[in-house]
């Protein structure tokens, strides 16, 4: 295989920088593996509407603001008597009857950001918003607590910036088969017999090759770990719930992964967004309870918390073509058997008092929400990840 080409193809190589000698024994792995907690995060990309989501049925201001763009009263699945679910959230509308859902509202940060980029960046780092970093808030927890690559996986084809650390980064990859048979490409199997050879350490690429040689294991670590587990439940047929069916299969095969990350796009609605929600909420919501239902089959979901957020929310006045513009503050979803306050963990913004754009104030910012899964959940020192001290919620 030419040179470029594999480097440019190569999963291994575009999400692996990792510092060598990572590589574990993977002895009792099963074993070991058992009350591992996980987090897996879902991505809402393009900013999906939350006004929509999470639903204020009976405020007039509402529907004055949204005329042919909100959703019917009737139509909303109620919570309690003032605010609902969007109705294809019905499979969502389970969980939280069953009390493994948290709902966070008005959740955004101080100077928000409307470009989809640098709001992304944002949340993805976890820094102010006149601050930049190479840096995600993922990549900094595997820099500093990360025993080796497969730490975190993210299900795709390429690495989120939230994935990448300063010195390590997690593995991105589709399906546990593609990522070993990539591994055992004749030229990636050539440069792991020169290894050793000095021209290539001393080579500017020498580290990156070496990189490439050592992710073999994880690799092969993660295919053989995971290859006799398959789906107990059927998934939706889409992109998303084949990210799921991975994910949950990854999990209850108890990979030594605590972090997953996967994503849903198309939420940029700014044109007719009625049926692009209705559409895109569906999947999310079949998908959802479709992977809760494996992982509790799998006897692995009281170890796993689900995190779901997106970039921002949308202006509460539907724009001109019958969709919504970027906004800021949003909803949150936990989704969990650990949850300490399940349901609606604070109300929902005053639409009455909004800011000089027309928009939802926030309230919580998001990185209290990561300090608070870092220390309850993952157990490890948020500020060192963070780099500076944020309040903890109460919602684990």
């Amino acid at each position: 295989m030419d040179r470029r080409k594999f480097l440019k193809q190569s999963s291994l190589a575009s999400s692996l920088f990792f510092v060598p000698s990572f590589v574990k024994a993977f002895e009792n792995v099963a074993s070991s593996s058992l009350g591992y907690k996980r987090l897996v995060i879902i991505q809402l990309s393009g900013g999906n509407d939350g006004l929509n989501t999470v639903v204020p049925f009976e405020n007039d201001l509402y529907y004055k603001e949204r005329p042919s763009l909100s959703i019917a009263k009737g139509d909303v699945l109620k919570l309690t008597d003032e605010i609902g679910l969007h109705p294809s959230l019905a499979p969502l509308n389970r969980l939280y009857d069953k009390g493994l859902l948290t709902i966070i509202n008005n959740v955004g940060y101080p100077n928000p950001n409307r470009s989809h980029f640098r709001s992304m960046d944002i949340w993805q780092t976890a820094v102010d918003s006149d601050e930049y970093s190479q840096s995600g808030w993922i990549g900094r927890y595997i820099d500093n607590y990360g025993d080796a690559p497969y730490t975190a996986i993210e299900i795709n084809e390429s690495l989120s910036l939230a994935m990448k650390g300063e010195t390590k980064n997690a593995i991105a990859t589709q399906d546990a088969k593609s990522l070993f048979n990539l591994s055992r490409d004749p030229y990636f199997k050539n440069l792991q017999g020169h290894k050793n050879d000095t021209h290539l350490s001393e080579h500017n690429l020498g580290y990156l090759y070496k990189s490439m040689i050592e992710a073999h294991s994880s690799a092969k670590y993660i295919y053989e770990t995971s290859k006799t587990v398959s789906a107990k439940k059927e998934y939706p047929k889409n992109k998303f719930g084949k990210q799921l069916k991975t994910t949950a299969q990854f999990i209850n095969s108890h990979l030594e992964t605590k972090v997953y990350y996967a994503s849903l796009n198309g939420f940029d609605t700014h044109v007719n967004q009625l049926p692009t929600q209705k559409r895109l909420l569906s999947q999310y919501a079949e998908g959802i309870e479709t992977f809760v239902q494996d992982l509790k089959a799998g006897g692995t979901f009281d170890d796993t918390l689900i995190l779901t957020f997106s970039e921002f929310g949308r202006r509460v006045k539907q724009n001109a073509s019958v969709g919504t513009d970027h906004g800021t503050a949003n909803n949150l979803f936990i989704i969990g058997n650990q949850l300490r306050k399940p349901g609606l963990y604070n109300k929902m913004a005053n639409l009455s008092d909004l800011d000089g754009n027309g928009d939802l104030k926030f309230e919580i910012d998001f990185r209290t929400i990561y300090a608070t899964v870092l220390n309850k959940w993952l157990e490890v020192n948020d500020k060192k990840i963070l780099n500076k001290s944020f309040k903890q919620l109460n919602f684990i």
